[in-house]
């Protein structure tokens, strides 16, 4: 829910309320959420309602920073470690992310990126840094489906086809400067998007 925007920014929803949507039991869904609260992605607001955090321009550029420096690397050491059936795989979740940019379809536009990030991201089969960077996918996905629900899917950048034709290559440079210039596309406009809604009217 997270991850395709069903929870947006700032908007909160009770325990109960969640409990109902999910049709899980209590316990499973309050270490969900404890868990998310720990990594930041969502934040208790009292009286058993919780909240995705509004996130302000200087947490947007810690969030740059800090996907800048992990993300592109672990795409580099993901390369030896691809082989045809992972390449295989990766178009497949590409063209599944282009089909849901050509029908407008934003949730699965947003499921398709994170599955084609972390795929290409688990195959570097590291125990620390993956983990690091689902969490800052879990504080940016928010508040990219703002800024894709208010420019549309046609506008959205996708520097995957680079990036595969980098992995079929084997070059791990030219994979780490597409994964940076994906990543770079993106949030910097989150950035500006929420530069824009902070402008008075």
């Amino acid at each position: 829910m997270i991850l395709c925007g069903d929870l947006a920014p700032g908007q909160s929803v009770t325990i109960q309320g969640l409990i109902d949507h999910l049709g899980a039991g209590m316990t499973p869904v309050r270490e969900a959420i404890r868990r998310l609260t720990a990594e930041g992605a969502l934040q208790f607001l009292g009286n058993r309602r919780i909240s995705v955090p509004t996130l302000t321009v200087a947490q947007v550029d810690e969030l740059i920073f800090a996907r800048l420096a992990l993300e592109p690397q672990l795409a580099g050491w993901a390369v030896p470690h691809v082989g045809q059936d992972d390449l295989a795989t990766l178009t497949e979740i590409d063209s599944a992310l282009n089909a849901a940019i050509d029908r407008g379809d934003i949730a699965a536009y947003m499921l398709s990126n994170y599955r084609f990030h972390m795929t290409l991201y688990a195959a570097a089969g590291t125990e620390i840094v993956l983990p690091v960077v689902r969490g800052l996918w879990l504080r940016s996905a928010p508040s990219l489906r703002v800024m894709v629900g208010r420019q549309g899917t046609r506008t959205l950048p996708d520097m995957h086809r680079a990036a595969l034709d980098a992995l079929a290559r084997s070059d791990a440079p030219a994979l780490s400067d597409a994964i940076r210039a994906d990543i770079l596309q993106g949030m910097d406009s989150v950035r500006e998007s929420l530069i824009e809604s902070a402008q008075p009217d």
